[in-house]
């Protein structure tokens, strides 16, 4: 399994971004998985639904299936604070390449999406600044960049060009699972 994180500001184009990228590594062959980070309340699960009424009832997991997907949803009791390799293991193992969005802190070799400032607009900071884990930077200009680097540096809408990228230094992205005591 490879792993490979996408990090950057809300609105960069992290979430435009892997969606491009997944049919892209599909026409090699490989199976994609994602994990995303979302804010403290989203849903999946609608009023009225089975699976609504279950996990209303107090079921701690629930599980729903058919022959074309499988859904797992957790409730937990108090707030619980997953990090991304907790929600790597819980993916299967014949993944090929798993694509996390957000996740900025985490210690998985990412991608950081940069976007210059709109006029008006105060820069944002880049993280490849400081962050050993960012590989490479997709951006809609490279020129605007806050400091040079040696990293590789691809246009944000230049999918073919990660992709290959990607293929071609995969080993560097093969996970090794993280385990907690």
């Amino acid at each position: 399994m490879k792993v490979i994180g996408f990090a950057g500001y809300s609105g960069a184009g992290k979430t435009t971004l892997v969606e491009r990228l997944i049919p892209a590594l599909k026409l090699h062959g490989l199976r994609v998985s994602v994990v995303k980070h979302a804010h403290h309340k989203f849903d999946i699960d609608h009023p009225g639904k089975d699976t609504y009424r279950h996990r209303e009832a107090g079921a701690f997991e629930v599980v729903v299936a058919s022959d074309k997907r499988l859904a797992l949803i957790r409730e937990f009791e108090r707030p619980t604070h997953l990090d991304v390799h907790q929600l790597v293991a819980e993916l299967d193992a014949g993944v090929d390449w798993v694509l996390v969005e957000g996740f900025k802190h985490s210690d998985l070799r990412k991608i950081e999406i940069w976007r210059a400032a709109a006029e008006g607009e105060a820069p944002r900071p880049a993280r490849y600044v400081d962050d050993k884990f960012i590989d490479a930077i997709a951006t809609d200009e490279p020129r605007s960049l806050p400091l040079p680097t040696d990293l590789p540096i691809f246009d944000l809408d230049d999918v073919d060009g990660i992709v290959a990228w990607l293929l071609l230094n995969a080993e560097r992205f093969d996970y090794k699972v993280k385990h907690h005591g």
